[in-house]
């Protein structure tokens, strides 16, 4: 049978991978990422360099294959999403995440490997193709797959899951705001959802709106979420990429993060958001 997964990747260009092979390759949205130059010397985003770095990833890490590798401590960037998430659960401040994996769709997990080792090397997962020998991979690790059928991608019931086999404090990572008011509606005094939203290049929604419904955002190369939220913000990690705090939990968040980064650290009080440095361009 034929595999096929899609995503958004280095410049929310879209990238459809079939059989482990680079099959499409589109337009990129933005030219150039701090993040990417810093770390692999991409100066430039294009059709090119977009294609050579997806098949890096698959060789290197076995993405979109059945050679995938689930469990990994190392981690590529001091502060991302899988980081954050990854030293919530090792210390305590989430029981449980509900997180988008290639090759599996959504999955809940409280294993800290099994979070950076699925979602440390992966952008935006549009759809995915259930890979047998990856879902028991994932499961023997801990990992609970959501549908290991079709790799469902559905942030909502896997929160919804992970309410059902008894977590109380669930993070989880959301690339819409109206997903994080469907997710905050599953609370009640005792269930806490912590939501952490992605991907968020090209977002046009009320970043207003964020605050209420998202403890944690990414900044990506949003205009919006720039611009839209300041005054908001309780907390910044990053100045070209950042991702900000939006409540008190997702500040707590951050600081705790801050504890397993071994390079040195700088903390100072600053009106927010500080965007120091070369930002994304363009900003969408």
């Amino acid at each position: 049978m034929e595999d096929e997964h899609i995503m958004e990747a280095l410049g929310k260009a879209r990238v459809v991978v079939k059989n482990g092979k680079v099959v499409e390759v589109g337009e990129p949205k933005i030219k150039y990422c701090p993040l990417f130059d810093r770390h692999r010397g991409i100066r430039e985003i294009n059709k090119e360099s977009i294609k050579e770095n997806i098949e890096f990833r698959i060789k290197d890490f076995g993405l979109f294959t059945e050679n995938r590798v689930v469990e990994v401590e190392d981690c590529i960037v001091g502060f991302g999403t899988s980081e954050i998430f990854m030293s919530a659960l090792k210390r305590g401040l989430l029981d449980v995440v509900v997180i988008v994996a290639d090759c599996a769709g959504t999955v809940i997990t409280n294993n800290p490997k099994l979070v950076q080792g699925l979602c440390g090397r992966i952008s935006g997962i549009v759809k995915t193709s259930p890979i047998p020998k990856v879902i028991e991979k994932i499961e023997k690790a801990g990992g609970h797959v959501l549908n290991p059928k079709t790799a469902e991608i559905n942030q909502i019931k896997g929160v919804e899951k992970a309410i059902e086999l008894g977590y109380k404090r669930i993070g989880v990572s959301l690339t819409s705001l109206d997903d994080a008011i469907k997710c905050k509606s599953l609370e009640n005094e005792e269930i806490k959802i912590i939501t952490f939203g992605v991907h968020t290049t090209g977002i046009n929604e009320n970043p207003e709106e964020f605050v209420e419904y998202f403890d944690l955002v990414t900044a990506c190369a949003s205009k919006n979420i720039r611009e839209g939220l300041k005054g908001k913000i309780k907390a910044q990690i990053g100045v070209s990429v950042p991702i900000f705090a939006l409540s008190q939990i997702g500040k707590e968040l951050l600081l705790e993060r801050a504890k397993d980064v071994e390079k040195p650290i700088l903390i100072s009080v600053e009106e927010l958001p500080c965007l120091k440095g070369r930002q994304p361009e363009p900003l969408i």
